[in-house]
């Protein structure tokens, strides 16, 4: 069971056929990673396939931007003065 809350993806002209493509070229990116034993590469871009995947589903927002930076609520208190 999946608990994401799905985000509707903005009306574009051609936004879901856009991130298909970029989600293809990725996959294809991978293999070549893949085949050339890229390991870290190819994490990176399953990373972003994976993403582009969640967008598609409306699991995740195409942009970050206008979402705050919230503190984890977490009370900090200074170290004080440094002595060196």
């Amino acid at each position: 069971m999946n608990s994401k809350v799905r985000i509707p993806v903005p009306p574009g002209g051609q936004t879901q056929e856009k991130i298909a493509y970029i989600r293809q070229m990725l996959g294809e990116l991978r293999a070549v990673a893949d085949a050339e034993g890229a390991e870290m590469l190819r994490y990176l871009i399953e990373m972003a396939y994976v993403e582009a995947g969640d967008i598609q589903a409306g699991l995740r927002p195409m942009s970050i931007r206008g979402e705050s930076n919230k503190p984890a609520g977490i009370a900090v208190e200074p170290t004080g003065k440094i002595q060196l």
